[in-house]
């Protein structure tokens, strides 16, 4: 749904996204650059604009992560939690959330744009956009994960502690807690059912460690 950053500084910049996955994302993704050929009409060599010397290739974000990809990056782009929403079809049981499909556009939408983070800082991500694999991801589920652990990333750039699904066993960060949504204005769900506290994000250090 979401990435935020909670104590960090700068992102590096927004770059195009790669077309194919220019509104997948999700929030929180590990990403990294691909490159690919120019439109046909700027296709042609120039040393003056630095063509050239890409091989006629552009950067664009990709989610899709190989072994040896490098550098690293966390996207921030996405559709819940982005202040794009024109609101939500509404429907439910009593006292549990009302919440349907987001009716408002991707973050990416009308710049094809995605915003990357590169620096140490502390961040927290919506739980649907890590690994959640219930005995092995980035999930409450998982009885084997304690505060500390290595994070790593899979094919699909999601956050993962398990390096047997990561596409390299780099550590990009640690595992700190799980979180509510944190909002002042939602009821939490165990003012009103008596269910264990729901966890909506995961908070964790991202500091590449390569």
């Amino acid at each position: 749904m979401a990435l935020k950053p909670l104590s960090a500084d700068q992102p590096l910049g927004q770059f195009d996204l790669l077309d194919a996955q220019t509104t997948t994302p999700l929030g929180g993704e590990v990403c990294t650059f691909t490159y690919v050929a120019l439109a046909t009409d700027n296709a042609a060599a120039d040393v003056e604009d630095g063509y050239a010397a890409q091989a006629n290739t552009r950067a664009a974000i990709t989610t899709t992560l190989v072994s040896g990809d490098r550098p690293l990056f966390l996207l921030d782009e996405g559709v819940a939690g982005y202040g794009t929403l024109f609101g939500t079809v509404v429907g439910g049981a009593a006292g549990k959330s009302t919440s349907g499909a987001v009716l408002g556009p991707h973050t990416a939408t009308g710049s094809g744009k995605g915003t990357l983070w590169h620096k140490p800082g502390l961040f927290a991500v919506s739980l649907d956009a890590v690994d959640t694999t219930l005995s092995s991801g980035l999930v409450p589920t998982n009885p084997g994960l304690t505060g500390g652990d290595p994070l790593y990333a899979t094919t699909a750039g999601k956050l993962t502690p398990n390096v047997a699904a990561a596409f390299e066993a780099v550590v990009l960060g640690r595992f700190i807690e799980f979180a509510p949504n944190g909002s002042l204005v939602s009821t939490p769900i165990g003012s009103v059912q008596t269910t264990p506290a729901r966890f909506d994000n995961v908070v964790f250090t991202w500091n590449p460690e390569i």
